[in-house]
């Protein structure tokens, strides 16, 4: 019976398990032939799946599996910070779950399963949908599904795997919208875009903006009277109103994040303007027409294939359609395509922000609303007109030619051969579907190769010259990380940062589970960013990196420990496992604990602990002093509350400098260099006298970059980690008294521009000083988890502050001695309280803000939901109970 059932069960579902399984096995054929890992040593990362995702994803495994009180807040996060936004944008997809049987360095082979699954499901759910509401052949499903699968936005966008789940619940949103405006139930449609609002707030918003669109179409198309009309919006409304209620425990606290975040860059005015003119977007219609180069600045990826694109044209001259339908319908592609270059619409769909990267990318829409047309077409009812044949040549020739004349506009993206290949294709698919009634049988096996055929040609030419990351790159340093962290979580379970001179992306605390001071991700708070800025490390609106602090930042963010890849420490690399991302000889001032041929473990003895008591001056510090030198002697000044230690760096001056080929300047910082004879090579060498054996440190403003010159120092190219948002500080000596430093700079053009370029020296003794006389009010905690400290405190000084390093948040409450407290901003970064004289019991937890408001509205529309669907049971229980 089980045997017959199962027969049965596939026989009638086989449209949908073959549209779930092809998509699935023309991705896994091209990642054998890429030797993606498990099949080789390559691996599916690349940009930020490699730089990113890959870490959240290992973060993700870790607190489900061991760490749960990281799943609101982490310091893994940068400096600190709430997790609802990153799991909310980056990991609430329910597939996620299966990287739980991934463990370590094979998470790799989890990823491509879960992308391989993707791709299925997309293709399952747009087969449900077309099944379900349309009226054309098993064969044309499967080929309209896997064409929205392997669509070019889906090609483009693998890498970023968070996105692809929106592309198997639009189609079960809209079925569920069409079943409510047939006047069926609600709950599919609640539910699934209830779903996507959960999984990727991000994609629900586009999606949310679509379905109005869908709307519209299906009412006027489907129109009988104004009573209809209004009963079907009302449910349309009330509808998408409770699934909205229903995800607000995500959604409002994601809001909280987003202000700090990502709202902080939002476009409050925009030009109405057009990015390019409308008709350049036909040419990403061709195959190939994805490379590298469109990642940050390219067009929007339109490629459908060429049937769906006939059969969308096809539609607006089919008078089996409504006038008034295909009006609408007209209507809603003009504003699709006016969308992918009139900037406020762009913006609108973006919800405000232009995009880092990706641009335009709502576009997954518009390959579904050309599907959804083409599905429309291709009944057992079409015949192919002369009307129609003449109307849709006119404009394909047209718009071949138009891109044909211009092609030399669109060569970083579109090839003379990829547009040759897709002329070919184009007319092959027409003259099949001129004989398609005549001759249907063969015409349709002849579909079916050249569909497939295409599609699999695109997904070649597209991604052949994308790069990814070695399986043996990751594994390896990933590897080599984790046994570094371990050795210093299993002898010390103190809180403490771990800072290091090398990296393989800004998300390594993530990746391997240590409390760093990195980060890159789209939800990191501005203050953050800006505090890096500030304090001289790399930065910008959604990263930080502390790959090049200073003694005194190490102090202040509570570095305990540091991983040093450097040759000054004795280091042996041959394997270049690590790779060094600053030299910072200032590290031997630590204590080495242990090291091998890859890195050096020290301890730092002047690091400050996570809350320590300190002159309440230093609420008053300014944070918009730009000098990171004397920001951070400004900083050390405030939390001493002696006015000495703003002099705790000093300016130094060059012994002497030498020109090649350059005007001579009077003097060195700010000065501005130009080349004499430009079609020689210019430099000039700058030499500085070590007077002792302090640290020494070079600003540099983030216009001297490698493409502006190279900076040479002592006969090696500098370190520094780029890019950077501002002036860093970078180590150039330490312990080197007597000796004369050369620094030759190399002008990579006709002229440069040396803004802000000093060398610093930080008196040594006067930080330990300063450091020694804070630890005396350190907070000595008696328990720690990710979201919360309790501890004590021996305040000795009336009006003083317990200031800490955990960035400010209104997530954070306070107590001391049992009564809650209010917290201050120190540095318009940190959080602080002001403490009473004597000893002190301190309690710190976080949670975030309107996640208790957000799962009360849920559980709330929940009940309501539940007492109305089943209020003639819960009357008849009631009227029961009173018998």
């Amino acid at each position: 019976m089980k045997k017959n059932g199962m027969i049965s069960f596939v026989q009638k579902n086989k449209v949908h398990i073959i549209s779930f399984l092809i998509p699935v096995i023309l991705m896994l054929i091209y990642y054998i032939y890429r030797k993606m890992v498990p099949f080789g040593g390559s691996s599916l990362l690349t940009v930020d799946l490699g730089q990113q995702y890959i870490d959240f994803f290992s973060y993700f495994r870790r607190a489900i599996l061991h760490d749960p009180s990281s799943i609101v807040y982490s310091f893994s996060n940068g400096l600190g910070g709430g997790m609802i936004g990153i799991w909310s944008y980056y990991l609430l997809s329910p597939l996620n779950w299966l990287l739980l049987f991934f463990p370590g360095t094979h998470i790799t082979s989890g990823i491509m399963l879960l992308t391989l699954l993707k791709y299925g499901l997309a293709s399952l759910s747009f087969s449900w949908l077309i099944k379900k509401n349309s009226q054309i052949s098993g064969v044309l499903i499967v080929l309209f599904s896997i064409s929205y699968a392997l669509m070019g936005w889906t090609i483009a966008n693998q890498l970023n795997i968070m996105w692809l789940d929106i592309l198997f619940l639009l189609p079960l949103i809209l079925n569920g919208l069409i079943k409510i405006l047939n006047g069926g139930k609600r709950g599919s449609y609640i539910v699934w875009l209830t779903l996507a609002f959960i999984s990727n707030y991000y994609m629900g918003y586009m999606v949310s903006l679509f379905i109005i669109l869908m709307f519209c179409f299906l009412v006027t198309d489907g129109f009988v009277n104004w009573k209809k009309v209004r009963i079907q919006s009302y449910s349309f409304v009330t509808s998408s109103l409770i699934s909205g209620l229903l995800a607000s425990f995500i959604l409002l606290p994601t809001f909280v994040s987003l202000l700090q975040s990502k709202a902080q860059y939002t476009v409050t005015t925009f030009k109405w303007k057009f990015d390019y003119f409308p008709l350049d977007s036909l040419a990403k219609f061709f195959v190939g027409t994805f490379n590298f180069s469109q990642m940050p600045t390219g067009m929007a990826n339109l490629f459908v294939g060429s049937l769906p694109v006939l059969g969308s044209l096809l539609y607006f001259f089919d008078r089996r359609f409504s006038t008034r339908g295909r009006i609408v319908a007209g209507m809603i592609t003009l504003v699709l395509f006016l969308s992918l270059c009139f900037q406020p619409l762009d913006l609108l769909w973006h919800a405000g922000q232009y995009p880092v990267w990706y641009p335009y990318r709502f576009s997954f829409v518009v390959g579904f609303w050309l599907l959804w047309l083409a599905s429309r077409v291709f009944t057992n009812e079409f015949r192919l007109t002369k009307r129609s044949f003449f109307g849709v040549g006119v404009i394909l020739i047209a718009c071949c030619a138009y891109i044909g004349i211009r092609l030399k506009r669109f060569d970083n993206f579109l090839t003379i051969t990829n547009y040759g290949i897709g002329v070919i294709f184009l007319v092959a698919f027409v003259v099949i579907l001129f004989f398609y009634t005549r001759y249907k049988k063969m015409c349709t096996i002849l579909l079916c190769v050249l569909v497939v055929l295409e599609l699999s040609t695109n997904v070649f030419l597209s991604l052949k010259n994308i790069s990814y990351v070695s399986q043996s790159d990751y594994g390896n340093y990933t590897r080599e990380l984790q046994r570094l962290v371990n050795q210093i979580k299993s002898k010390d379970s103190g809180f403490y940062r771990i800072g290091k001179n090398f990296l393989r992306t800004k998300d390594d605390p993530f990746q391997t589970g240590f409390n760093g001071g990195s980060v890159f991700s789209s939800t990191l708070e501005k203050n953050t960013a800006s505090f890096m800025k500030n304090i001289g490390t790399p930065s910008g609106s959604g990263f930080i990196e502390y790959s090049n602090g200073t003694l005194v930042t190490d102090s202040l963010l509570g570095m305990k420990y540091y991983f040093g890849k450097d040759q000054t420490l004795g280091v042996q690399n041959n394997k270049n496992i690590l790779q060094a991302s600053s030299a910072r000889s200032d590290l031997s001032n630590y204590k080495e604990i242990s090291h091998d041929q890859q890195a050096t473990v020290l301890y730092n003895k002047n690091y400050l602990p996570i809350g320590y008591a300190a002159s309440a001056q230093a609420l008053t510090v300014n944070s918009k002093e730009k000098n990171p030198a004397q920001y951070q002697s400004n900083i050390i000044a405030g939390l001493t509350g002696k006015k000495d230690y703003k002099r705790l760096f000093h300016a130094e001056s060059f012994s002497s400098t030498s020109f090649q080929n350059t005007n001579i300047p009077w003097k060195i910082n700010n000065a501005k260099l130009r080349k004499i004879d430009k079609s020689k090579s210019a430099f000039f060498h700058l030499f500085i006298k070590l007077k002792t054996n302090d640290s020494y440190y070079l600003r540099l403003d983030s216009t001297l970059d490698a493409k502006n010159v190279k900076i040479i120092l002592n006969g090696q190219e500098l370190q520094q980690s780029r890019p950077y948002n501002g002036s860093v500080l970078t180590n150039i000596a330490n312990h080197n008294k007597g000796q004369t430093l050369d620094l030759e700079l190399q002008m990579n053009k006709d002229s440069l521009d040396l803004k802000d370029f000093q060398i610093y020296r930080l008196n040594g003794s006067k930080l330990s000083k300063a450091i020694k006389g804070l630890k005396q009010g350190q907070l000595k905690l008696t328990h720690h988890t990710a979201r919360s400290f309790d501890g004590i405190v021996n305040n000795t000084k009336d009006g003083r502050i317990l200031n800490t390093s955990i960035p400010y948040s209104r997530g954070w409450h306070v107590s001391v001695n049992g009564n809650s407290v209010k917290t201050y901003k120190v540095f318009n970064t940190f959080m602080a309280i002001k403490l009473p004289k004597g000893v002190s019991r301190i309690s710190i937890a976080y949670w975030p803000p309107l996640l208790n408001l957000g799962i009360a509205i849920s559980i709330l529309t929940l009940v309501v939901i539940f007492t109305f669907t089943n209020r003639r049971f819960l009357l008849r229980l009631i009227r029961g109970n009173k018998k």
